[in-house]
C-alpha cells in the first residue's frame, strides 16, 4: 500500500504543533466521521461481503454498504456475526527512535485483534467503548513501511461482553469506530495522572511516571494563559508520586459557569524537562449528603438532564467534535445542565465539550440489563476511568443500566476515584439513591416519594413519537422542584435514533417504535417538546399574570439558577400590533435586571409607555450573561372579544332572505347562501359566487349528544335567528345560528359533556384534507399542544403550510401541521379553491386541525385516543398524551381526563362556545 499523501500532512501538522518533550500524536485514522482516512478492508459477511476494497476509518461498517444492520432487540439468528479485517501501511517518524510507541484505539466493535508486521501487538480488546493501547515499539521499524492488521469481530467471543452491550436496547453496530493513532512518549515519562481540585482551592493529584526523573513541576493557567499562583514542584521517592497544594481564590467550575485551567505537569531529570502532560481541570466539589442532596460547591442541585447516545444517522456511532458541540449547545439552549452517557462512555470530545461549555456528567460503564464478568468488567473500568477520571463536568459515575450492574465492581468506582465521585445504579435504589425509572406521577409507595432517599430517576417521561418529554414534564418538574429529596431527573432520550439504511436507498429507520424517542430528529429537528423543555426548565422562573388595565410592569420572578444573580442577565421587552399578513409594528426597550440572588424570588419592573395597551401583546426575552436566550415569554394584551367587535361586519345594505323547506332552512344574504338542517340544526351548506365552501356537518359535539330540538327562526331587527329550544330533559344542549345582513354567520352552542370524566369536550365539522393548503391564524403557536404540554408556543400570528408529518417519521418535518393550537382568536383556512374565516369572542378555545397518522404505538398502546372525530374542530378541552410507557393519565394532573359536573343541567353552567363565520369571496 502506498504512503498515503493524507498521513503526510497529519505527519506535518502533529509535529508543527507540538514540542519534543510532550507526547507526540500521529493519527493513522481521522478524528471522527468530518475526517476520516481509507484503509484496506474485507468484510465476511452481509452486504459486500468477500470483496477485498477500502473503508473510511474512523466508521461503522454497516454506514458505508459492508454487514448486518441489527438492533440490539433482534433474536440471536438474525444478528450480524460479520468480522472485518483491515490493513493500513504507515510510517513512523526517524526522530521517535529510543522512545515508546504505542498504538491507541479509542474504539472498536468489538473484539479487536492487532498485529503490527505479522506479529501480536498483544491479547484481543473485548468490548466496544474504550481507549485501549498497546506498547508496539519493538514491533516497528523506523526506516520504512510498517504494516497494521486489524480483526474486528462485531460479536464477542466473550459471552459477558455480548450480555452488556451487544443484546441492548440501540442500535448495533460493528467496525473502528472512533480514531487510531501513534503516540511517543520519552523512556522516562508520565503514565497517568488523577486530578482532585475542590472548591476550596486545594488542589491533589496522584502522578504515575515511569523511568528516571527528580521531580515534578505543576504550573496551572487560566483560559488566557494567566498562572493561577506559582510553579510549584514535589519530589519523586516512586512510581506513584502524590502532590498537594493550596490554591487561593480559583474560579470555580460549574455548569453556569464552566470555569478551566490547564494544569501542565513537567517531569524533571538534572533540571531539564524530559516530558510533559497537560490536563483541563476545574476547581468543584461535589457532595452527596445522605436524605438531603447532591451539592456542588456547596449548593443543592435539581439536575434537569438527558440521557444521550453516541449516535449520528449517517455514521452510527462514529461522531465527530463539531456533533458533540451541536449537541451540547442544544442542550444547553433547552435549559438543561446535565447529560447521562447512555449507556456506555461517550467520545473523549464529548466530554471535553461538557466541560468546556457547562453540563453536569453521569458517565457509564456499560452494561444493559446484562454485565460485564468480573475480570473483564474490572479491566473496561480500568480504561474507562484512565481517559475520563479527571474532566470537572464527570459528577456521577453509574455501574451499567437497568440491572446491568456487577456488584462485584462496585468497590473500584470508591477506591479508585481520587475525586470520591458518588457511584449510581440507574433503575435500582442504591448507595442513598433512589433512581427508578418511568415512575407513574402518583406513585408514592416505599422509597420513592414517601421514602427517605434522594430521588433522581435516571430515566423518566420515556419519549416516543410525540409523547413523553414535553407531555408531562411541567406536573413532574413542579413536583421535583418543591420536594426538597428530589435531584431532578434525566429524560429518554436526547434525538432520534434513525440510522442511515444503506441497504434500503438511504431510508431512516428507527426500527420501529424502539427509536423515535427523542427531544429532537435524527439530525437534530426540533419537536414540540423541544420548546416546552426550554420553558419549563428556564432557570429564570416567570409568574403568570394577567395584561389587566391595572398591570404596572411588574413581574414576580424566581431565581432558579445555583450560582447566577438576575443582575447579570438580561431584560427585554417589546409590545406587538399584529396584523394578519403583516409585518408586527412594536415598540421595544430593555429592563434593569433586578438583584435576586440565586434560589430566590424578586420582582421585574418594565417602565411601559402610556400607550401600552393599544398593543396586541407583550413579550418578555431573558437571556443569561453569555446573551443566550433563555425563553420569550408572550401575554396577550387585546382579548379575543376586541378582535371580534373589529372583524367581524354585522351590519350590510342586504337583506336576510329566509325559505324553508320540509328538511331545510335556506338562507340568503349579501351573495352568501347557507343550508342549516331544519331537525338537527346542523349547517349543511355554505356557498358564495365562487362556488361551494366544502365546510360543513356542523357543530357536532363531542363527548357530548347532538340534542338540539324544535328549532324556530326570528328576525331580531335585519338579523334572522334561528335557535332550538331549551328542555332540561330531552334538549339541554342548545344551538343559536345568527344571519346578519353583511353575510357573516354567528354559532352559538352552549352544552353538558355526557360524562362526569371526558377525554375531550368541543364540537367537530367536516372539511376534507385534500382541499386544505393552509392556515393563519392568530393564537398561541407554531407548535402544537397537548393537555399535558401546554408550555413551549408563543402568542402571535401564525401561517402554516399543509403537511402531513409524524412526529418522529420521515420526514421529519417540523412543526406538523395537524393537531391542536391553544389560545385561538382567529383563523383563516386557505383551500385550493375557496378560503373561508372563523373568528371566536371566547377564551380558551382549542382549534383541531384533522387527526394525525397513527404511528405504531407499543403493546400498551399510550398515545391514543388522541384525536376527536370530524376534520375540523373548536374545543373546550383537548386530549393529553401519554409516552412509551405511561397512561396520558398517569403524567400527572394535566393529564388526567376532563371533570365536568353539572348533574342538573342548569343554562347558566353550560359550556359556551361562540363562532363567527366568513364565507364571503374577499
Amino acid at each position: 500500500m502506498k504512503y498515503k499523501i493524507l498521513f503526510f500532512l497529519c505527519f506535518i501538522f502533529t509535529f508543527c504543533a507540538v514540542r519534543a518533550q510532550q507526547t507526540e500524536k500521529l493519527y493513522l485514522s481521522g478524528t471522527g466521521n468530518d475526517d476520516t482516512v481509507n484503509w484496506d478492508f474485507f468484510c465476511t459477511e452481509g452486504m459486500n461481503a468477500g470483496k477485498l476494497t477500502t473503508i473510511p476509518v474512523p466508521s461503522n461498517w454497516e454506514l458505508q454498504g459492508f454487514g448486518k444492520y441489527n438492533y440490539g432487540f433482534n433474536k440471536e439468528a438474525n444478528k450480524g456475526k460479520e468480522q472485518g479485517l483491515y490493513q493500513y501501511e504507515f510510517k513512523v517518524p526517524a526522530t521517535w527512535k529510543d522512545k515508546k510507541v504505542n498504538i491507541v484505539f479509542e474504539g472498536a466493535m468489538t473484539d479487536t485483534e492487532v498485529k503490527v508486521n505479522g506479529k501480536s501487538a498483544g491479547e484481543i480488546h473485548q468490548g466496544s467503548f474504550y481507549v485501549f493501547k498497546y506498547d508496539i515499539t519493538k514491533l516497528v521499524t523506523f526506516n520504512g513501511d510498517n504494516l497494521l492488521e486489524v480483526k474486528v469481530s462485531k460479536h464477542s467471543a466473550n459471552q459477558s461482553v455480548n450480555e452488556a452491550e451487544r443484546k441492548a436496547d440501540f442500535w448495533i453496530f460493528g467496525g473502528i469506530f472512533r480514531p487510531v493513532f501513534l503516540e511517543s512518549l520519552p523512556q522516562s515519562h508520565i503514565n497517568r495522572v488523577q486530578i482532585d481540585a475542590k472548591a476550596n482551592g486545594v488542589f491533589t493529584a496522584n502522578v504515575f511516571s515511569s523511568g528516571e526523573a527528580d521531580k515534578i513541576n505543576v504550573l496551572l493557567t487560566d483560559a488566557n494563559g494567566k498562572k493561577l499562583g506559582n510553579e510549584f514542584s514535589t519530589k519523586i521517592t516512586s512510581a506513584s508520586t502524590q502532590i498537594n497544594q493550596q490554591f487561593r481564590n480559583p474560579a470555580l467550575w460549574s455548569s453556569e459557569f464552566p470555569n478551566l485551567y490547564t494544569a501542565t505537569f513537567s517531569l524533571i531529570r538534572n533540571g531539564k524537562t524530559i516530558h510533559q502532560l497537560s490536563k483541563k481541570i476545574g476547581f468543584r466539589t461535589i457532595e452527596v449528603k445522605e436524605r438531603d442532596g447532591v451539592y456542588v460547591n456547596g449548593v443543592k442541585m435539581k439536575f434537569k438532564g438527558v440521557n444521550r447516545h453516541s449516535f449520528y444517522p449517517a455514521s452510527g456511532r462514529t461522531t465527530s467534535k463539531k456533533i458533540s458541540v451541536a449537541d451540547v449547545l442544544l442542550m444547553k439552549e433547552m435549559n438543561m445542565n446535565a447529560v447521562r452517557m447512555s449507556h456506555y462512555p461517550p467520545d473523549g470530545h464529548f466530554l471535553d465539550v461538557c466541560d468546556s461549555l457547562g453540563l453536569y456528567v453521569m458517565d457509564e460503564l456499560a452494561g444493559w440489563h446484562g454485565t460485564y464478568d468480573t475480570p473483564t468488567g474490572t479491566k473496561l473500568y480500568t480504561e474507562m476511568m484512565a481517559n475520563d477520571e479527571n474532566h470537572p463536568s464527570i459528577v456521577f459515575w453509574a455501574n451499567g443500566n437497568e440491572g446491568g450492574h456487577n456488584r462485584e465492581l462496585d468497590h473500584l468506582f470508591t477506591e479508585n476515584d481520587l475525586q470520591k465521585r458518588p457511584l449510581i445504579h440507574p433503575w435500582e435504589v442504591f448507595n442513598g439513591f433512589e433512581t427508578t425509572h418511568y415512575r407513574e406521577f402518583n406513585y408514592g409507595i416505599g422509597n420513592y416519594d414517601h421514602g427517605h432517599n434522594i430521588l433522581m430517576p435516571t430515566e423518566f417521561l420515556h419519549g416516543m413519537w410525540d409523547g413523553g418529554h414535553g407531555a408531562g414534564i411541567e406536573d413532574y418538574w413542579n413536583a421535583m422542584w418543591n420536594n426538597p429529596l428530589s435531584a431532578g431527573g434525566f429524560l429518554w432520550d436526547f434525538a432520534d435514533q434513525a440510522v442511515v439504511r444503506t441497504d434500503k436507498n438511504g431510508e431512516l429507520d428507527t426500527d420501529g417504535n424502539h427509536g423515535p424517542d427523542g427531544i429532537v430528529g435524527p439530525y437534530h429537528e426540533k419537536e414540540g417538546s423541544f420548546y416546552t423543555i426550554k420553558e419549563v426548565w428556564s432557570p429564570v422562573f416567570v409568574e403568570k399574570r394577567e395584561m389587566t388595565a391595572g398591570f404596572d410592569g411588574s413581574f414576580l420572578l424566581e431565581n432558579r439558577y445555583a450560582f447566577t444573580n438576575l443582575n447579570q442577565c438580561k431584560f427585554e421587552w417589546k409590545l406587538k400590533k399584529l396584523n394578519a399578513g403583516a409585518e408586527a409594528v412594536f415598540k421595544a426597550g430593555e429592563a434593569d435586571a433586578p438583584n435576586i440572588k440565586p434560589l430566590e424570588k424578586g420582582k421585574l419592573k418594565i417602565n411601559l409607555p402610556a400607550d401600552w395597551r393599544s398593543f396586541d401583546a407583550l413579550y418578555l426575552t431573558i437571556k443569561d450573561f453569555s446573551g443566550k436566550e433563555l425563553f420569550t415569554w408572550s401575554f396577550p394584551i387585546a382579548l379575543p372579544k376586541d378582535d371580534a367587535e373589529k372583524i367581524v361586519v354585522k351590519t350590510g345594505s342586504s337583506k336576510v332572505s329566509l325559505k324553508e323547506s320540509a328538511t331545510a332552512y335556506e338562507v340568503s344574504a349579501n351573495g352568501i347562501n347557507l343550508t342549516f338542517d331544519k331537525l338537527t340544526g346542523l349547517l349543511k351548506l355554505a356557498q358564495n359566487a365562487k362556488g361551494i365552501i366544502p365546510f360543513s356537518n356542523g357543530p357536532v359535539l363531542q363527548e357530548s349528544v347532538n340534542n338540539f330540538r324544535n328549532f324556530k327562526t326570528k328576525m331580531d331587527g335585519d338579523q334572522l335567528v334561528i335557535t332550538s329550544t331549551f328542555d332540561k330533559k330531552e334538549s339541554y344542549n342548545t344551538l343559536e345560528w345568527t344571519v346578519y345582513p353583511s353575510g357573516w354567520l354567528k354559532m352559538q352552542v352552549k352544552y353538558f359533556p355526557s360524562e362526569y370524566f371526558t377525554t375531550f369536550v368541543g364540537l367537530n365539522f367536516s372539511y376534507p384534507q385534500t382541499e386544505i393548503k393552509s392556515v393563519e391564524y392568530k393564537g398561541n403557536g407554531p407548535y402544537r399542544v397537548w393537555k399535558n404540554r401546554m408550555k413551549g408556543t408563543q402568542f402571535g400570528i401564525w401561517k402554516k403550510d399543509y403537511n402531513d408529518s409524524a412526529t418522529g417519521e420521515p420526514a421529519w418535518q417540523y412543526p406538523e401541521f395537524k393537531g391542536y393550537y391553544s389560545n385561538l382568536y382567529w383563523c383563516e383556512f386557505i383551500g385550493k379553491t375557496q378560503n373561508f374565516k372563523v373568528v371566536t369572542d371566547r377564551e380558551d378555545v382549542f382549534l383541531r386541525l384533522f387527526t394525525p397518522k397513527k404511528s405504531k404505538d407499543t403493546e400498551y398502546d399510550n398515545m391514543s385516543p388522541t384525536f376527536p372525530t370530524g376534520d375540523i374542530s373548536f374545543m373546550n378541552g383537548i386530549s393529553a398524551i401519554g409516552t412509551k410507557t405511561q397512561k396520558p393519565e398517569t403524567t400527572g394532573p394535566m393529564g388526567m381526563k376532563h371533570v365536568f359536573y353539572d348533574f342538573d343541567k342548569e343554562p347558566g353552567r353550560a359550556l359556551d362556545m361562540t363562532l363567527y363565520f366568513d364565507f364571503s369571496t374577499k
